[in-house]
């Protein structure tokens, strides 16, 4: 999967069970588990509603890819 994610980690530091989180968020608890996974993308409303709970920047709780960002053509972008 092209996103990778550290929600699991994010939760145990918060003493969250994945229902919880889904219940913050409005999702189900396999929707979470998916995602933990990786086998799910969340959108980005998801993305960032689950960040907002954890009370980090989005880039603390999901990251692209090595292999996603090297293939990224930057050029021209300041």
């Amino acid at each position: 999967m092209p996103l990778k994610n550290k929600i699991k980690i994010h939760r145990a530091i918060h003493d969250l069970t994945q229902e919880q989180l889904a219940d913050r968020v409005g999702v189900t608890r396999k929707t979470i588990n998916t995602i933990e996974r990786g086998h799910f993308i969340p959108s980005s409303i998801l993305v960032l509603k689950i960040a907002h709970v954890f009370g980090v920047p989005v880039e603390e709780v999901f990251t692209l890819d090595e292999e996603e960002t090297k293939s990224l053509d930057l050029r021209g972008i300041k």
